[in-house]
């Protein structure tokens, strides 16, 4: 087996200076000095080429270019047998909580490095680089555990064993009742006072990422039956896939979904007015006074919730009733079959960055943090206000386990309960 060398892809203009839209001549510069993905040279070392200077930083390659007529492109990584890239997975502690010891294991490609935390599954830290190569955090979150320890907003969570409401916080299951604590009003909202947030997953690695175990035993947070779940996350190139498995030992709702804040103009900055967003929804859920979904399936021909055609946050906030966007899309119909399909994407056009979502999940729950009030502090210090991130939590449709004509949310014993999502980062 040949040993990985370090690759670095460099743009070079053929013509200085050139307009963007123009063609760019492609080169490659492999340093002679084999570099094996366990030996990396530390940080600080020095790659010279006769064009530039790379300063290994961490994992990644920094450039310091001396050439006017130079310009860097994303570093692209590969074996010297021409194999795709191998995205870098490590470890390491991150503290303890009541629950035990939490890890955090970190996912690194060449164009996106996730945090992700045993915690909740929680995904603590995205960062991707802008059209200029500036490199942002792009979730929010915080900076130590105490702070995701006593989170009630469910930062970058795994929410489970029901993500999103159930009304009254009851349901009926063959004929039996089951009550649930509530906390979100008259509902239970997000799997319970203690939902899968506050667990600490088992961890194990895998190709390309990290596969995270829980048990949830019969009557947690009052729901039925002994539930098997995993979630795999795995990072290739600029795609984050996080993979939902579960098996149940009695027929139980189950609805699992990730509950990641994005800015993609980065974690610290007060608003995502100037995102354009669009969601290949036909349809959307209208809600009651508790967020609540009626029961009807409303077309969003006409309506502030046709979010077909891109448009920004702000524009789009402004004719809606209410203090914004917390309301479900529907994907697919109930009866359409398990598929992987585009849900939604957001531009911020000042950075360039791009997320698209693809899921199989039959909704999409778009929320723009309207329950934020600056109270939170993260991130190096940041507060988050109104409005400040957007969530866009793939999910069976909520209440689904009140409203027979939903999609049905219910796991039997010998079914498995599997779902994918992608969140994919690019720029433009």
């Amino acid at each position: 087996m040949n040993t990985p060398c370090l690759f670095v892809t460099l743009c070079i203009n053929a013509n200085f200076p050139q307009s963007p839209e123009r063609p760019l001549a492609l080169c490659h510069f492999v340093d002679q000095r084999k570099l094996p993905t366990d030996t990396r040279m530390p940080p600080g070392s020095l790659l010279l080429s006769t064009r530039c200077l790379c300063f290994v930083h961490q994992r990644s390659v920094d450039f310091l270019v001396f050439a006017d007529h130079v310009t860097v492109s994303p570093i692209q990584c590969e074996d010297p047998a021409g194999g795709t890239e191998m995205t870098q997975v490590t470890t390491e502690p991150f503290g303890d909580v009541d629950e035990g010891s939490v890890e955090k294991w970190v996912l690194r490609s060449s164009l996106v490095t996730v945090e992700v935390l045993t915690l909740g599954c929680i995904i603590r830290s995205i960062r991707c680089s802008d059209r200029k190569g500036r490199v942002d955090d792009v979730v929010q979150g915080y900076d130590h555990l105490e702070g995701y320890a006593s989170d009630r907003r469910y930062f970058g969570a795994l929410v489970g064993r029901v993500a999103n409401r159930i009304a009254g916080g009851r349901f009926v299951v063959d004929g039996v009742e089951y009550r649930l604590a509530v906390n979100n009003g008259p509902n239970a909202l997000h799997g319970g006072l203690r939902g899968f947030n506050k667990a600490v997953w088992r961890a194990e690695r895998v190709e390309d990422g990290v596969c995270l175990r829980h048990t949830s035993p019969d009557g947690d947070q009052g729901y039925p039956g002994e539930v098997q779940v995993a979630v795999t996350y795995t990072l290739k190139g600029g795609s984050l896939r996080s993979r939902y498995q579960a098996s149940a030992t009695r027929t139980s709702p189950i609805n699992l979904t990730n509950h990641s804040y994005f800015n993609l103009a980065g974690q610290a900055v007060e608003n995502v007015y100037d995102h354009e967003v669009s969601i290949q929804a036909q349809s959307y859920l209208p809600v009651d006074g508790t967020s609540i979904p009626t029961g009807e399936v409303r077309a969003v021909e006409g309506s502030p919730f046709d979010l077909r055609k891109p448009d920004l946050i702000g524009s789009l906030l402004k004719p809606l009733p209410g203090p914004g966007f917390d309301h479900n899309f529907c994907l697919a119909s109930p009866g359409d079959p398990w598929a992987l399909r585009p849900a939604a994407r957001v531009c911020h056009p000042e950075s360039g960055r791009v997320l698209e979502v693809s899921t199989s999940q039959p909704g999409v729950q778009f929320y723009t943090a309207n329950f934020l009030d600056g109270s939170v502090v993260g991130k190096g210090g940041s507060r988050y206000a109104k409005h400040s991130s957007f969530c866009l939590e793939t999910q069976s449709w909520p209440d689904a386990i009140n409203k027979p004509s939903f999609p049905s949310c219910l796991l039997r014993p010998g079914e498995e309960y599997l779902h994918e999502t992608t969140f994919s980062f690019s720029t433009v």
